[in-house]
């Protein structure tokens, strides 16, 4: 044992995954600058690895829910475990709700901006605003059904996902000796998926290169400077939301806040350079098990925390929405605030990590508050790529709280194993991200 840990900890620092995903990240932002046509052409780079991980997203949700419904023996402890994460989505996606719209009142990112909502662009936003059209709660509650079960499957929609797999391991878990076998079927598939899952992320440092480049040479930094406000208003919301509240939540659960984040540095990284959290599902539900929550805990909260706890995601409709509304000098009464808080609420539900959800989202609130012009969304589409970064690294994190919370809530959560993974992890322990 000791001689492997030696060997282990002599690996050479390079190949080590998040530093790898690092120096990209950095070489990417320098490409961007210094090169922005060549920062553009690079961004096949990152659609091709978000597009192989989205491609594992579906089998890895069906294959954990399944698992881990069908292995429980009392099946009531599910629904239990269901009435627990829905509470504390519900509560906490409020909170961060709330956190959105007191930062906007008290920091004003958009006062003095002046804009007139006429002299906007209105095709900048035209597909978003369409796509928005679709929001509501009916329409969210239908897009769980798909038309077909292995359509489900192939679409990789993670609210369908989600169904057919609560149903199949019900189907199971009721099968007796039948049902047995298909588990064992199940636990088969799920070994090879994440295989497949363990090689794929080796490209992350070739995604977040891409990501970075083209981010970066598309937009750039100098011609965002009129809504710099915004941003960093935007980031340091989220930044003290993650310190503040899930630090407290997580001290409360047990550990620290920090030692969380250190632990899972690569998929923050990998994120960053994506803009979507889809891309670590995989990852952070093996991660997560690591650190002592059991499977079935895992593999219910942490992937529908996609559909129903998108924290980053519900800040920033909030704080963009007023910003919004300050920037067009447009006066919103309590009751229409209140109005926006509660249809975000609902709306926010359904964001699966993809890139672009919460603009939608957001065009869907506007549409429902016709006092603040829809044309003004296209005030931020030069900045939508570095504000759904931040969202999705926030998502990530609430979600990966919240699967520890409900983990312990539920007595299922080994804390010393948890705490000593996160205190005494070596560094260069890549086997977590590989």
């Amino acid at each position: 044992m000791g001689k492997a840990e030696s060997t282990r900890k002599a690996r050479p620092w390079y190949t080590i995954l998040y530093v790898q995903v690092l120096i990209a990240v950095l070489i990417g932002c320098g490409i961007g600058g210094f090169f922005p046509k060549t920062g553009m052409a690079l961004k096949p780079l990152g659609d091709a690895f978000v597009s192989l991980i989205r491609m594992m997203i579906a089998p890895v949700i069906f294959c954990v829910i399944v698992q881990g419904i069908a292995s429980m023996s009392d099946l009531k402890k599910v629904g239990t475990l269901g009435v627990k994460t829905l509470i504390y989505f519900e509560a906490v996606s409020t909170l961060a709700l709330i956190i959105g719209i007191v930062v906007a009142v008290v920091f004003h990112p958009g006062a003095g901006l002046n804009i007139d909502a006429a002299t906007l662009d209105p095709k900048a936003s035209a597909v978003f605003v369409g796509r928005a059209k679709e929001t509501g709660f009916i329409p969210f509650l239908l897009g769980f059904i798909p038309r077909t079960f292995i359509g489900a499957l192939a679409d990789g929609e993670v609210p369908q996902v989600l169904l057919i797999s609560i149903l199949t391991g019900f189907a199971i878990a009721n099968m007796g000796e039948v049902g047995k076998r298909a588990l064992g079927a199940i636990e088969v598939a799920n070994k090879v998926v994440f295989g497949i899952v363990r090689i794929v992320v080796r490209a992350a440092p070739l995604g977040a290169l891409g990501g970075m480049a083209f981010t970066v040479g598309s937009y750039g930094v100098a011609s965002l400077t009129n809504l710099l406000k915004l941003m960093g208003t935007f980031y340091l919301s989220s930044f003290l939301f993650v310190v503040v509240v899930l630090g407290i939540i997580a001290r409360l659960a047990g550990f620290s806040i920090f030692r969380f984040l250190a632990y899972i540095k690569d998929e923050l990284l990998i994120v960053l350079g994506t803009s979507s959290s889809e891309t670590v599902l995989p990852d952070m539900m093996r991660k997560l098990e690591a650190l002592g929550a059991s499977r079935s805990v895992v593999g219910l909260v942490f992937p529908t925390g996609y559909v129903f706890n998108t924290d980053g995601t519900n800040i920033y409709l909030t704080l963009a929405a007023l910003f919004l509304a300050q920037a067009t000098n447009t006066h919103l009464s309590l009751g229409q605030v209140s109005g926006i808080l509660l249809f975000a609420l609902v709306a926010s539900k359904g964001g699966s990590g993809v890139t672009g959800t919460g603009f939608v989202t957001l065009a869907a609130i506007l549409a429902a508050v016709p006092s603040i012009p829809v044309q003004s969304l296209a005030l931020l589409v030069g900045i939508e790529k570095f504000m759904s970064e931040c969202r999705a690294l926030t998502n990530v994190v609430g979600n990966g709280v919240a699967t520890l919370v409900v983990s312990r809530w539920q007595g299922e959560l080994d804390v010393e194993n948890m705490r000593r993974v996160m205190e005494k992890r070596p560094e260069n322990s890549e086997t977590n991200s590989a």
